[in-house]
């Protein structure tokens, strides 16, 4: 190997440990409102004047059931406060959403299990460390949500970012394609879920991910019509039928993402005729924005196939930092997933609706799953927490620069405890904010619905 070679190969090792001068890994501890800290609620409120007017309610009734479902739907808050602290030049392609519950399980295009990140509203170029305060965060707020002390959420915090950081600090001497192969599949979440005695949670998600497919979507979200052919139920204001003219504008959209899929995909679509499709109310912070469920027929055996077309809005990263490159949000979506997941959707495509409107589209139920965090003490939340920072780094590797995270990481632990403290700190914010939801929703100020779900 020449000396070229080899100043080459260090370079990025070397911009990685002089970034630490610039921005200092112990900088990232601080969490302090500034005092021009936008108004929690009056950012939810911005959020709600695209979205549909009558599906708002549910979004805030969702919000203000608890402080991990308030972090949930509030990407946007952390965006903005994220923005105003300090941030590397180390970019990534981020997940823009990195919280516990957007990690699970779903089918690989070979029919196996993976586990990965899997919500992709917000994701953008952007410094590695926001998705790292987010997920770690989430991991503070859910443990002090299942009644852990602070002590018992700094430590779950820790596990979260020492996932992270060994990781990146392994694919760091791994080489292009290697990182690119990486997976965690359903065994590993299994064996991990055994050490810390929970089998049976571990267990039961593995076997509801295998469960849920088109198959047992169509028992439980449809029923017979008159002429005996399935029909998407209604269930208001959750699932209801969409009208004409959203089914024209369906049509319109589904010829246009049939484009956007690949080459060699586009028959299997054609093998399936669209027999009816719903309007859905879905998630916590996607909550009004328009998503649609479409049932569709295979020609031969009338097998049936759930397809979701969901809006994509501007990422709520977008106002911190540069524009993305691609006008449709739908295939910024599409493009962040495809790149930060080990293996996507097959039928992953996006697609132009009515009034100018972005949508992405996907399979409904293919094999998904998740755990139930609500049911997860401390100590299995921080190793669970590992297991998604370290899934977190993975997604990271395969767009950034790895081997400048890794040095700037370094092999101490003054990354790994500024991030806990923030957490920490961040988490109590978490509470003030949920807490001046409820204040607005019991003065009046925002309209929460009676039925959250």
């Amino acid at each position: 190997m020449t000396s070229a070679t080899i100043s080459r190969a260090e370079r990025p090792a070397e911009d990685g440990r002089a970034l630490r001068k610039q921005v200092p890994r112990s900088a990232h501890a601080e969490w302090r409102p500034p005092k021009n800290r936008k108004d929690p609620v009056a950012i939810l409120e911005k959020q709600a004047k695209t979205r549909v007017p009558e599906l708002i309610p549910i979004r805030y009734a969702r919000m203000s059931t608890g402080p991990f479902p308030f972090f949930r739907g509030a990407p946007a808050i952390m965006a903005a406060d994220l923005a105003a602290g300090p941030r590397t030049d180390l970019h990534v392609q981020l997940c823009g959403d990195a919280h516990l519950s957007n990690f699970g399980l779903f089918a690989s295009p070979e029919r196996q299990l993976i586990f990965d990140v899997n919500d992709f509203d917000e994701t953008l170029p952007g410094p590695f460390e926001w998705d790292v305060k987010r997920l770690v965060a989430s991991i503070a707020v859910a443990t002090l949500a299942n009644g852990g002390t602070d002590a018992e959420a700094q430590v779950a915090a820790l596990a979260g970012v020492r996932g992270y950081h060994e990781e990146m600090c392994r694919l760091a001497d791994a080489d292009a394609m290697t990182v690119w192969y990486e997976r965690t599949d359903a065994q590993m979440v299994e064996d991990l879920m055994h050490t810390v005695k929970f089998r049976k949670n571990a267990a039961k998600m593995i076997a509801d991910a295998r469960a849920r497919t088109s198959a047992q979507a169509l028992h439980k979200l449809t029923e017979p019509g008159p002429d005996g052919v399935p029909y998407i139920r209604n269930r208001e204001p959750f699932v209801v039928e969409t009208t004409d003219a959203e089914k024209a504008a369906i049509d319109v959209a589904y010829l246009d993402y049939r484009r956007t899929i690949a080459e060699e995909r586009r028959p299997l679509l054609h093998r399936y005729r669209l027999v009816d499709s719903a309007r859905k109310v879905v998630g916590v912070g996607s909550v009004g924005t328009r998503c649609y469920i479409l049932l569709m027929e295979d020609l031969h055996t009338g097998s049936p196939l759930f397809l979701q077309a969901k809006q994509a809005e501007e990422s709520v990263l977008a106002p911190y930092l540069k524009p993305s490159r691609f006008r449709h949000q739908g295939h910024r979506v599409v493009y962040g997933q495809r790149l930060m997941q080990a293996t996507s959707d097959i039928l992953l495509g996006w697609a132009c609706g009515t009034e100018n409107r972005y949508f992405y589209v996907r399979q409904l139920r293919d094999m998904k799953g998740s755990v139930v965090l609500e049911e997860m003490s401390p100590q299995v939340l921080a190793a669970y927490g590992e297991l998604c920072g370290a899934t977190l780094a993975r997604a990271h590797a395969r767009s950034g620069d790895r081997r400048a995270i890794a040095a700037y990481l370094g092999s101490g632990e003054v990354f790994d405890k500024a991030i806990a403290e923030f957490a920490l700190t961040y988490a109590e914010q978490t509470l003030a904010d949920h807490l001046a939801l409820l204040d607005a929703i019991e003065s009046g100020r925002v309209q929460a619905a009676s039925e959250a779900y």
